[in-house]
């Protein structure tokens, strides 16, 4: 059974997938415009951005990655449900 879930896990999510989005579309746009300047500073910005809000996901809610890419609280916390992709 999944634990209720808080507005702000929901919009927490809600925008590491807009941004994650975002970040997408700026990587295809400069893998064919490499020298546009302001888009690699936007990407740049964003992927700060992308940062802080998934470390303020991860404080609340636990780790978005596995391999190393996100830190477990103590205990374990990889077993608990939902995860980001099952809501």
């Amino acid at each position: 059974m999944h634990k209720q879930l808080s507005q702000e896990y929901y919009l927490l999510l809600e925008e590491l997938q807009a941004i994650d989005f975002v970040l997408v579309e700026l990587t295809l746009y400069l893998d064919t415009h490499p020298n546009d300047l302001q888009a690699i500073e936007q990407f740049n910005q964003c992927a700060q951005k992308r940062k802080q809000i998934a470390k303020q996901y991860e404080s609340k809610f636990g780790p978005l990655l596995q391999f190393g890419h996100s830190y477990s609280r103590y205990p374990w916390d990889w077993k608990d449900t939902p995860w980001p992709w099952q809501v």
